[in-house]
């Protein structure tokens, strides 16, 4: 048998990529005001800002999309869409959004977080922005070894389900809206969560009466790292894993842009008949008639295919050993990461790489920035920059962690485009001390990093 993991699909159509030189990037970088999120894709070579919505569509959900019927209500495509999700979760009420974020929206909005908690492995940032903006409080109860990016544990997306019992018997289940269990945990480093800790968690949820969610956009990653990784699952499949996973749980938000492998799309999920009608009401309000919330019927297709492609073994033995190998890239190179790699990133230890950073000064949004200058590489700041607010006297309340996460769209780079990534890597690695730090002059109320702008300090 062969080492060589090959991709598990050929090439049928390419892209171009535009190519730039460094002072070209350099002047770019300036006028987008140090931000990568404000910088044209043309003048991007390899992008990894996000694995959201990136991916390559397959051949059978290409036809599917020319096969999209786009009635209002009642779309064949649809039902298509509810069959595959149910197949998978087993929830009774599904409900079409046009992107995660929407979902979450939907279900802040229906199960009221105003004044009250909402609990999590770590919030991302859109779902924290989404509680906060409904007047909720976000709060983050990861295990101590998700903070130690050099721990080898191999589920660093845990709960810490000591600090769970202790925090609803500290503040009462009535001022707990819910519980969530972000798979995989995106903040934390892209780790998974094991079967044990869902069964844990939903056992604390289901004896205090609080409703128990997952965020699901990562399911299939997840659940072949618990393959790999936990006892007693390694001649499972992995949509037996999914389907043993999903069945903890009360419901679940998810982007179909991540593990539905689609460019858009989402839905919500759950088994409470009276929640799902407030929620498709609310649907109704803001995205659209419940057989298609916000998608067309060609979406629609596209996501049920998707999320049968999702769960072959072969592409997920591809993708977590093409995330492997550039870690591994990286680590040679004297590059710091999270370990043990995690489904769908490879996280940066910015802090680490660059000691003579400081915090404040926003370490991972000045590596961003120097993999922009010097290979023309979009990754993502997920640190100081992301998550750090400021307090009314001004200080600003930082992360435990600063990471800078390369996001690998499925389906879509070779292994010479990651070879060209560890070969950038190696090139900063060099030459680290002269990485300057930022400082920010424009920043917006929410999601700041989406639109902040910041300049270098001399």
């Amino acid at each position: 048998m062969t080492k060589t993991i090959i991709e598990p699909f050929k090439i049928k159509m390419v892209e171009p990529l535009h190519l730039t030189r460094e002072e070209d990037r350099r002047e770019i970088l300036k006028k987008a005001g140090y931000n990568l999120f404000l910088v044209k894709a043309q003048n991007i070579l390899i992008d990894l800002l996000t694995d959201s919505g990136t991916s390559a569509m397959s051949s059978e959900q290409w036809a599917g999309m020319m096969r999209g019927d786009e009635s209002y209500a009642g779309a064949s495509s649809f039902y298509k869409f509810e069959e595959a999700i149910r197949s998978i979760t087993g929830f009774r009420y599904i409900i079409p959004t046009h992107q995660g974020r929407a979902a979450e929206r939907i279900l802040f909005g229906t199960i009221n977080v105003k004044d009250k908690f909402v609990l999590n492995n770590t919030h991302f940032d859109t779902t924290r922005a989404n509680i906060e903006y409904l007047g909720g409080t976000a709060v983050d109860l990861p295990i101590p070894e998700a903070r130690i990016p050099s721990d080898e544990f191999p589920f660093k997306g845990n709960m810490d389900v000591s600090l769970l019992k202790s925090f609803i018997q500290e503040k009462g289940r009535d001022k707990i809206s819910l519980v969530m269990l972000t798979i995989t945990n995106n903040s934390g480093g892209g780790q998974p969560v094991s079967l044990q800790n869902v069964k844990e968690v939903s056992a604390v949820c289901k004896s205090s009466g609080i409703p128990f969610f997952l965020d699901a956009c990562r399911f299939a990653e997840n659940c072949y790292l618990i393959k790999e990784r936990e006892p007693g699952y390694s001649s499972k499949t992995v949509k037996e894993i999914a389907q043993e996973l999903f069945s903890y749980a009360d419901g679940c938000t998810m982007s179909a842009k991540k593990d539905g492998l689609a460019n858009i799309g989402g839905f919500l999920a759950l088994n409470d008949e009276n929640l799902a009608i407030q929620e498709k009401n609310l649907l109704i309000l803001t995205e659209g008639f419940p057989t298609y919330g916000g998608l067309a019927g060609r979406d629609l297709e596209a996501i049920a295919q998707g999320l049968i492609e999702v769960l072959d073994e072969d592409y997920l033995n591809y993708r977590i050993a093409s995330i492997r190998y550039l870690q591994n890239g990286f680590e040679k190179a004297g590059i710091p990461t999270v370990k043990p790699p995690g489904g769908h990133a490879v996280y940066i230890d910015s802090r680490a790489f660059l000691p003579h950073i400081s915090p404040e000064q926003f370490p991972g949004q000045a590596l961003v920035c120097e993999l922009y200058v010097k290979g023309g590489i979009r990754a993502v700041e997920v640190g100081s920059l992301m998550f750090g607010k400021k307090q009314s006297d001004g200080k600003e309340i930082l992360p435990a962690l600063d990471l800078v996460r390369l996001a690998i769209p499925r389906r879509v780079y070779t292994q010479s485009h990651i070879d060209y990534v560890i070969e950038i890597g190696e090139e900063i690695a060099k030459h680290k001390e002269k990485t300057r730090g930022l400082k920010l002059i424009y920043e917006s109320p929410f999601l700041r990093h989406f639109t902040a702008k910041l300049e270098p300090l001399f």
